[in-house]
């Protein structure tokens, strides 16, 4: 599971852990932090820099060399910083290389690498995008376009690689983590208007891939996890 050493990478790699599955817990750079998850969960860590081809495209094989099959790969890695809507100007085509690096490229060369060891073990993956993927909101417009192309390349995958291999993806709001805490007016908006009243939670992310993973028929699907925000 990429992206897993914090957050909502971290609920998940613990509740996947819960549910029996060995874990590989990846970071780019928290590499104690990462550490001491795999050794509590008793998986094992990785560290690479997804913004490397050669380092994204190689963490499967690792993973791989050490436990010898692969039966989930969760895409949970990403970057964001916010840059206002309106000035186009600040967000040059650097950016928007770094961002789809990271958000599509990287989460396409791990599909790539995983896909034989999937079809073997009929598994399958779960991306983790965003709600600004599919409504015009986000943190920037190159974030919200990177996940808005992840959900769409979630779906021509499940389209291609079933009945061997299921892909699906989340798609979270607002989600209670320390890099949310001072976001004052989103985590109003999803107090007054979602009808669930609140942002989520990281478990709440947690128990919805685990859900995906274990459902054998799900696939091609995006699933809203926003407490009913997009019915407002």
């Amino acid at each position: 599971m990429t992206g897993s050493a914090s957050g909502i990478g971290e609920a998940t790699a613990r509740r996947l852990a819960a549910d029996g599955m060995t874990v590989a817990v990846h970071s780019r750079s928290s590499a104690a932090a990462g550490t001491a998850l795999a050794r509590d969960l008793g998986g094992t860590y990785y560290q690479a820099d997804l913004a490397d081809d050669e380092a994204a495209a190689g963490l499967v094989p690792r993973v791989l060399a050490d436990h010898g099959r692969l039966d989930v790969l969760v895409n949970n890695a990403g970057i964001s910083w916010p840059v206002p809507h309106a000035d186009l100007a600040a967000l040059p085509a650097a950016d928007w290389r770094r961002l789809l690096d990271v958000n599509l490229i990287a989460p396409w060369l791990l599909c790539t690498a995983a896909v034989p060891a999937l079809r073997e073990a009929g598994g399958c993956i779960v991306n983790v995008t965003s709600h600004a993927g599919v409504r015009p909101k986000g943190s920037s417009i190159a974030y919200a376009a990177s996940k808005a192309a992840l959900n769409h390349m979630t779906k021509l995958l499940a389209a291609a690689l079933g009945p061997d291999v299921r892909v699906n993806a989340v798609a979270p709001g607002l989600v209670d983590t320390p890099l949310t805490a001072d976001w004052t007016a989103a985590q109003q908006l999803w107090a007054t208007a979602s009808p669930m009243r609140r942002a989520a939670q990281p478990s709440d992310v947690a128990d919805l891939i685990s859900a995906l993973i274990h459902n054998g028929y799900v696939t091609g699907e995006v699933v809203l996890l926003d407490g009913g925000l997009n019915l407002r």
